[in-house]
């Protein structure tokens, strides 16, 4: 997988500059464009610059220009998680806990595979939950296809 190659690349030289690495994305575009996206945020309580991104963007393209991970053109394209955030780490389930999520699963649980819910932290074996509008629910890490933070809440505080 070039994602995770990608990553063992450049993930010691993010974390030195002062940053996380958030997801390394590959993808083809539809009209045959390439693009790497790369989402990193501040190890600092601060938030993502332009300056931060264009800086990063350097950096990794200097790394990936001497291991060239990736054969054919592609655009790189370095941004800040934003506010819909993907939860991509275990570490993050525990970090955000208490925030609304959507979790889409691998596999069917309970008939479905979509859930959406108040995160409720790691369990003592390690498991997910979710509190949800039909139940609490709690999932291995692995099981999670895609995750993020669903900003609807931050959108209604703010009306």
């Amino acid at each position: 997988m070039v994602e995770a190659k990608i990553s063992q690349i450049i993930e010691d030289v993010v974390t030195e500059l002062g940053f996380g690495l958030v997801r390394v994305q590959f993808s083809g575009g539809q009209t045959g464009r390439n693009q790497l996206q790369i989402m990193a945020e501040p190890k600092e309580d601060r938030e993502m610059t332009v300056e931060d991104c264009q800086m990063l963007s350097r950096h990794i393209s200097t790394l990936l220009d001497v291991d060239d991970p990736i054969a054919a053109a592609y655009v790189l394209e370095v941004s800040s998680p934003g506010i819909d955030r993907p939860l991509t780490r275990i570490e993050h389930f525990e970090r955000f806990n208490g925030e609304l999520a959507k979790i889409t699963l691998r596999m069917m649980l309970d008939g479905r595979r979509r859930f959406q819910g108040r995160l409720t932290g790691l369990t003592d074996d390690g498991k997910i939950g979710l509190e949800t509008s039909f139940g609490r629910f709690e999932f291995a890490f692995d099981d999670i296809e895609s995750a993020r933070i669903d900003p609807s809440e931050i959108f209604e505080r703010r009306s």
